[in-house]
C-alpha cells in the first residue's frame, strides 16, 4: 500500500469556477482513480494534510471524502488511515462533457448523475450541513457501544429514533403519535413497499397526481397495481375529477404541503373532501410530506395527517431531503390499528438502516440540532431561491419565466413558444447541468412543458445568472 500525494495527481483547484470547491476535489479524485493514477489499496492523505496542502477549510475536504466514500471510491481504515477501495475495478476516464446516453440510470430510467450537478433535484445544501457536529455526535455513540447494540437493529427501527420522530412531528407538524406508529424506512421505495404490501393487493386501482412524481407510478406498476391519473390546479388534487375517474380507488398518493412538482398547497376544502371521500370508500390516503418543513410565505402548513380523525392518512417524511441523502433515512407514521400489520410485514422486508445511523439520528433531534438546522436552511433558501429565480430570471426573458414557488427545494421554469422539454434537458445535460423535463412527471397525451431545477447548491445570483446564459445558449438548438 503506498501512500500518495495530492498534487501527484490531482490538478489545481480553479477558484473562480461555478462548481464549488468539495465538488471540484471530489472531481479530481475520481478522475484520478479512473486513470490509474491511484490505484486500488493507495493511500490518500488526511482532510487535516490535505486541507493544509491545498489551501482550503478541512470542511471542504471532508465533504469531498463523504461523497467518495458514499459511492464506494474509498475506505476509512481507522488509524490505517483512508484508501482507495481495494477491489475497486479500473474504469473509463471520466469525460468533461458526456452524452445522456453515457449517465447511469436509476431504477426509474431517470440519469443519475456520477457528479453532482447544477440544479440537480433531491439534494440539500451539502455544503452547510454540520458535519463536525455530525462526527462529534457519531463519535459519542461509538463510545458508548454496547454487545447488544452490535446485532442486527429492530426491523421496525431503533425505539429511541421512533421517540425522538413522534416528539418532533407533534410540535413541528401537528401530527399525535405514538412511538409505535411510527416505522424507520430506508427511504421512499422502502416506504412506499410497506404500504403496498400492508394494505393493497395487485390489480388496486390508486390515485396519483397529475403531473406527480414519476417513481411512485412506476413503483405501482412493478406491484402489478393501476395507476389513475388525477389532475391538480390551484388548489392541488382535484378530488372530485378523481371521484369521477374512480370513485373505488384503494388509496391515494399525494404531496399536500409542496405538491410534487408544481409547489401549489393542498387547499383546507380540498383536504376535508379527500378525507371525506378515504371514509366513504375505507380507501387509505398515502401523504408524502418530502419536504413540508421548508416554505417561505407564512408559516408551514399542518400535516393532512394532523386532520385524520378516522386513521385513513399514512404519514410519510424523509431526512434525505433535509439532511443529507447518504443516511438513506425515511420514516412512515400509520394508523394505530394497522400497527401489528405493519409490524408483521416490516420483518418479512427487512430494509431498514444500520443502527449507529439512527442512534446518532437521534441524538441529533432529541439534543434540538435538528429543528435548529431546519430553520437555518430555511433561511438559507429562502436567500437562494430568491437569488436563483433573479439570476435566472435576467438571464432567460420572457421565454422561458420562473414560477415564484411558495415553498420546496426547486423552481419550475415554463417552456413557451415552440420550445419542448425533453430536448432542452438532455442537451443540457451533455453540457454539464442537470434538469428534470416537466413533461416526464404527467401521463397526459399533451402535458405542460418546463424545467426542474433545484436552487440548494446554487450559492449566489451571480453564479445563477451565468448558469442561466448557459442554458439560453442552448434554447436554440431544440426549437421543433
Amino acid at each position: 500500500m503506498t501512500d500518495r500525494r495530492p498534487q501527484d495527481g490531482l490538478p489545481p483547484l480553479a477558484p473562480n469556477s461555478a462548481d464549488p470547491l468539495y465538488r471540484q476535489i471530489y472531481d479530481r479524485f475520481r478522475s484520478a482513480i479512473a486513470q490509474g493514477t491511484l490505484a486500488p489499496g493507495d493511500r490518500i492523505p488526511s482532510a487535516r494534510a490535505l486541507a493544509k496542502e491545498m489551501g482550503v477549510a478541512r470542511g471542504t475536504i471532508e465533504v469531498a471524502y463523504s461523497l467518495l466514500g458514499t459511492e464506494g471510491y474509498i475506505q476509512t481504515r481507522g488509524q490505517a488511515g483512508t484508501i482507495v477501495a481495494p477491489d475497486l475495478q479500473p474504469q473509463a476516464p471520466v469525460a468533461a462533457v458526456v452524452t445522456p446516453r453515457e449517465m447511469p440510470d436509476d431504477e426509474h430510467g431517470w440519469h443519475r448523475p456520477a457528479t453532482i450537478l447544477p440544479f440537480q433535484m433531491g439534494l440539500p445544501a451539502l455544503d452547510e450541513f454540520p458535519r463536525k457536529l455530525w462526527a462529534r455526535l457519531g463519535a459519542r455513540q461509538l463510545r458508548s457501544v454496547q454487545a447488544p447494540d452490535l446485532s442486527y437493529p429492530p426491523s421496525n427501527g431503533l425505539m429511541g429514533l421512533r421517540i425522538s420522530v413522534a416528539a418532533y412531528l407533534q410540535v413541528a407538524r401537528g401530527i399525535h403519535c405514538q412511538p409505535s406508529q411510527v416505522f424507520i424506512t430506508s427511504g421512499y421505495n422502502h416506504t412506499m413497499q410497506l404500504i403496498m404490501q400492508a394494505l393493497l393487493e395487485p390489480g388496486d386501482p390508486v390515485w396519483v397526481e397529475d403531473p406527480g412524481y414519476p417513481p411512485t407510478r412506476a413503483l405501482l406498476a412493478q406491484a402489478r397495481m393501476q395507476a389513475v391519473a388525477v389532475p391538480v390546479d390551484a388548489d392541488g388534487l382535484i378530488v372530485s375529477e378523481g371521484i369521477t375517474r374512480c370513485v373505488g380507488a384503494k388509496a391515494a398518493v399525494v404531496t399536500p404541503a409542496h405538491q410534487s412538482p408544481l409547489s401549489m398547497s393542498l387547499s383546507l376544502p380540498r383536504r376535508q373532501a379527500l378525507l371525506e371521500w378515504a371514509e366513504r370508500q375505507q380507501a387509505w390516503v398515502v401523504e408524502d410530506d418530502y419536504d413540508g418543513e421548508y416554505r417561505y410565505v407564512g408559516r408551514p402548513l399542518p400535516a393532512l395527517k394532523s386532520l385524520d380523525a378516522q386513521g385513513r392518512v399514512l404519514y410519510a417524511g424523509s431526512f434525505s431531503k433535509v439532511l443529507f441523502p447518504g443516511m438513506r433515512l425515511a420514516y412512515l407514521v400509520v394508523p394505530e390499528a394497522k400497527v401489528a400489520r405493519f409490524d408483521r410485514i416490516c420483518r418479512l422486508l427487512s430494509g431498514t438502516a444500520p443502527g449507529l445511523t439512527q442512534s446518532i439520528l437521534a441524538a441529533f433531534i432529541t439534543e434540538g440540532h435538528f429543528g435548529r438546522h431546519i430553520q437555518r436552511m430555511r433561511r438559507l433558501y429562502s436567500e437562494r431561491r430568491r437569488a436563483t429565480a433573479a439570476g435566472l430570471s435576467a438571464a432567460l426573458g420572457p421565454r422561458m419565466p420562473i414560477d415564484p414557488q411558495p415553498g420546496g427545494m426547486h423552481l419550475l421554469a415554463r417552456m413557451e413558444g415552440r420550445l419542448t422539454d425533453q430536448p432542452l434537458a438532455a442537451r443540457m445535460l451533455t453540457q454539464g447541468l442537470y434538469a428534470h423535463p416537466l413533461s416526464r412527471w404527467s401521463s397526459l397525451p399533451d402535458p405542460q412543458s418546463g424545467l426542474l431545477l433545484s436552487f440548494t447548491n446554487i450559492a449566489s445570483e451571480a453564479q445563477a445568472h451565468e448558469l442561466g446564459l448557459r442554458i439560453k445558449a442552448l434554447m436554440s438548438e431544440t426549437t421543433t
